[in-house]
């Protein structure tokens, strides 16, 4: 049962490292021969590992039957050799690890650059549903535990193949009775090494790996949120659920361990049972008349060497595990940027102005069960403002984004210039419309840096003009090294209002015909919401502008207004004409005048 449990562990192994290698060896490149190379020479330093065992066996029977009279011996030749053999293998060991290191680096290297590539042609949409953390833990460790794989383990399975290989042929070589006895603890231990590698057990090791993940991500979301936590306190509360993510992984760890208790256990007794089988075995050759000096030698031979096939059976144990770890972390970062693209034109069209017309567009987010938006038709004329208001979810965000194609719609057609945006060219889609939004990311780098992101090419000059334009200056000046301040170092921050600024500066060096806002003065002081709403008149300037505000004086002034409700579009005008209606824009104004009228 055993025999045939391990023989068809045996063999699914077989397939799924074929599977897997051919999985990493897309990863590799132009490094893709060092990995056969190193396993090549790995299988080579196991055979030649036994090497030194032999002439130490040699060593040993030439002392006990030498009787005193050692001058006429090879003894010190044996140990020459022995030495010689021992140095050669440590070299060719360190080569096979030398080539399977660089083979290593680069399917780790590729793998990231290759999800990170995926990544950038990702819809911008797909970004709103993703958890940072289990993104950061699929493309760094997870990669990481493809470096592993290709470094140590697979040069380590060659030398734990052949190595048990040629200790079997020599133990039945030096003594075939006493290799006889050594096999009843061998194909025990192997029997039971088969029970535990069967790779229909890797259920737990996915369950494992989801676990760390979901740890992972619950771990990046609790220090995101600290401040808030702090300010509520609700450290116990808000703990929880990372709480739970550790408990849950700490049960699933203990319940793995206590069941492999008993089969561990079994095969640590059977592969350090050596001795109680070879010492009865020895005794009974003794007794019929063998040699005593050449018993004790082969058996000081088989003693010494049984650590050697220990050793190698548990590096086999290793693989299947290393094996299933590493084809899951090829098919978890494969999963994490399997979302295809959105569809590029074979013949990009140019848009031939810069009006936007949504006709009759409806969208619907996977997996929910009505559209986010219905029907909708609006007309944005170039050169005007429209403002979108509406209830906290009635789908004026989503209408915004899909304007610059962060998504496709469901129905209907999204067009710039009388261009179905589906059939421009994503960069110049790109180059055609500036966004800023409520949730303003700087990056960590300097606010020169930062700026220019809006057109990598500028000039200084160009950088100031944009800098003035946003009402940015006084932030600059107030800086120890100006525009060339990190953000970020050394106790450098901006406030929200600050930032949002800096995120003007950025729209207005980009100097895009389209600019879409969605809630740009939501996190601004009265101070800085003064300062954002002068740097938008400046950003917005003859452009053609779609505008998001729950702050309904910021939209007085807009050329349209359109009043979204439960994703449809219920009433659209001026001001003064929504006021004059007194439907839901008029409830709404005077629902926000009592809002900040109210007082303590």
């Amino acid at each position: 049962m055993l025999l045939s449990t391990c023989g068809e562990t045996a063999s699914l192994n077989e397939l799924y490292m074929i599977k897997t290698l051919k999985r990493l060896g897309a990863y590799m490149g132009g490094r893709r021969l060092l990995l056969p190379c190193s396993i090549g020479l790995s299988a080579v330093n196991g055979l030649l590992s036994l090497v030194p065992f032999v002439f130490l066996w040699l060593v040993v029977r030439t002392l006990l039957m030498a009787d005193g009279n050692l001058s006429d011996t090879p003894l010190w030749n044996y140990a020459i050799a022995a030495l010689v053999v021992s140095v050669a293998n440590v070299l060719l060991y360190f080569a096979a690890l030398m080539c399977s290191h660089l083979a290593a680096f680069r399917v780790e290297t590729n793998m990231r650059r290759r999800a990170m590539e995926r990544l950038m042609r990702m819809p911008l949409g797909y970004f709103d549903t993703r958890n940072t953390g289990q993104m950061r833990k699929v493309i760094d460790e997870d990669s990481g535990q493809t470096h592993t794989f290709v470094a140590h383990i697979l040069p380590d399975v060659a030398g734990s193949i052949v190595a048990p290989l040629g200790v079997l042929i020599l133990l039945f070589t030096v003594d075939w009775q006493l290799g006889l006895a050594s096999m009843l603890p061998i194909v025990s231990a192997f029997g039971i090494m088969g029970y535990m590698m069967n790779p229909k057990n890797n259920d737990f090791q996915r369950m494992y790996l989801d676990a760390q993940e979901k740890m992972s991500a619950e771990a990046v979301e609790y220090v995101r949120g600290i401040p808030v936590v702090k300010v509520f306190q609700q450290t116990v509360f808000s703990f929880k659920r990372f709480y739970d993510s550790i408990i849950s992984y700490r049960d699933l760890v203990s319940r793995y361990t206590l069941l492999w208790r008993i089969p561990m256990s079994a095969y640590t007794v059977a592969i350090n049972a050596f001795a109680f089988f070879l010492v009865p075995t020895g005794i009974i050759l003794i007794s019929h008349g063998e040699h005593p000096a050449m018993v004790i030698a082969d058996l000081f031979l088989y003693v010494v060497i049984a650590p050697v096939i220990a050793a190698n059976i548990m590096k086999a144990m290793y693989l299947s595990q290393n094996l299933f770890l590493a084809n899951e972390a090829v098919d978890r970062l494969e999963k994490l940027t399997a979302t295809p693209p959105l569809p590029e034109p074979a013949v990009p069209a140019k848009p031939q102005g810069f009006d936007i017309r949504l006709n009759d567009v409806s969208f619907r987010y996977e997996g929910a069960a009505k559209d986010a938006v219905s029907h909708i038709n609006l007309t944005i004329p170039e050169g005007k403002t429209v403002a979108l208001v509406g209830a906290s979810g009635s789908g004026k965000t989503t209408i915004a984004r899909l304007i610059p194609r962060f998504r496709d719609v469901t129905e209907g057609s999204v067009t710039i210039g009388g261009t179905d945006v589906r059939r421009m060219d994503k960069a110049d889609l790109m180059r055609s419309v500036s966004f800023v939004f409520q949730n303003t990311r700087l990056f960590k780098t300097s606010l020169l840096e930062n700026v220019r992101y809006g057109s990598p090419e500028a000039t200084l000059e160009e950088v100031n003009r944009a800098i003035d334009l946003s009402q940015s200056r006084d932030i600059i000046d107030r800086l120890p090294q100006g525009l060339d301040t990190v953000i970020g170092a050394e106790g450098t921050y901006l406030s929200g209002g600050e930032q949002q600024r800096i995120a003007l500066a950025r729209a207005i060096l980009k100097d895009a015909p389209v600019v879409v806002l969605d809630e740009a003065t939501a996190f601004a002081d009265p101070e800085n919401e003064h300062l954002i709403r002068m740097a938008l008149a400046n950003l917005t300037q003859g452009k053609t502008v779609l505008m998001i505000a729950h702050r309904l004086t910021t939209v007085v002034d807009a050329d349209n207004i359109v009043v979204v409700d439960g994703g449809s579009i219920v009433e659209q005008g001026t001001h003064e004409e929504l006021l004059a209606r007194k439907a839901t824009y008029y409830n709404m104004w005077n629902e926000y005048q009592r809002a900040i009228a109210w007082k303590l």
